[in-house]
């Protein structure tokens, strides 16, 4: 079960925020301000950080600064009604994953998280091993007995992505948003070419293959 702490000095959200990630299966720490966020961060294992801008004692912005340095892969959501473009790139700057304006949908929340966590999950795990067939994330490379293949970051991430659930079915547009990211002006049609290249490059693999599943996107198919 994946553990989220919330940072808000609003009441109110605090508890709207609990009571949704709780009925989506999370454990919640509720913290009121940056400084009690990282005191909880120093007793508990949290997987990803719910946080507004405004907060007293330490804002958003700052503890987003401290939490990069005390985990840099640590996925974290910043959720504020500051929605000018400066502000979310300040965010941006001080090492948010993403950015959500007040007042939110629920569940476009949750498919945030959601996303972020699987990010994380595939990050930290650098390597996916399928038969004879190794994924390594940090060089970009599949390896299959003695031959090696470098591959452009996108389409490895594609891959990647795809293989690290295998069986999933991802729409293009998921795809789009998890590979390219939700601001990326790139056209779905992009994931069809690369889909395509992954599929020349790797059709006489036999530990796996990549399936269209009509009117949906894609799923990866393991064949060991």
């Amino acid at each position: 079960m994946f553990r989220i702490l919330v940072a808000d000095d609003d009441r109110n959200t605090r508890l709207l925020f609990e009571t949704i990630l709780k009925r989506a299966g999370y454990t919640v720490f509720l913290a009121e301000n940056g400084v009690e966020a990282l005191e909880i961060m120093d007793k508990e294992h949290v997987d990803l950080v719910v946080l507004d801008i405004m907060m007293p004692k330490m804002d958003g912005y700052e503890l987003t600064r401290e939490l990069r340095e005390y985990d840099p892969t640590l996925p974290i959501l910043m959720v504020s009604a500051k929605q000018l473009p400066e502000d979310k790139h300040k965010g941006f700057l001080a090492g948010t994953d993403d950015y959500m304006t007040k007042p939110i949908d629920n569940d476009e929340m949750l498919f945030r998280i959601k996303a972020l966590l699987r990010r994380a999950k595939i990050a930290n795990e650098k390597k996916i091993v399928i038969g004879e067939v190794t994924l390594d994330y940090d060089s970009l490379t599949v390896t299959r007995g003695g031959e090696v293949f470098e591959l452009p970051q996108k389409e490895f991430a594609l891959l990647y992505m795809l293989l690290s659930y295998p069986g999933k079915i991802f729409t293009r547009i998921q795809l789009m948003d998890e590979i390219w990211g939700a601001d990326s002006s790139t056209g779905w049609e992009t994931v069809t070419v690369h889909i395509a290249r992954l599929r020349r490059r790797f059709e006489s693999f036999p530990e796996f293959e990549i399936e269209s599943v009509r009117g949906l996107g894609y799923k990866a198919v393991k064949k060991v």
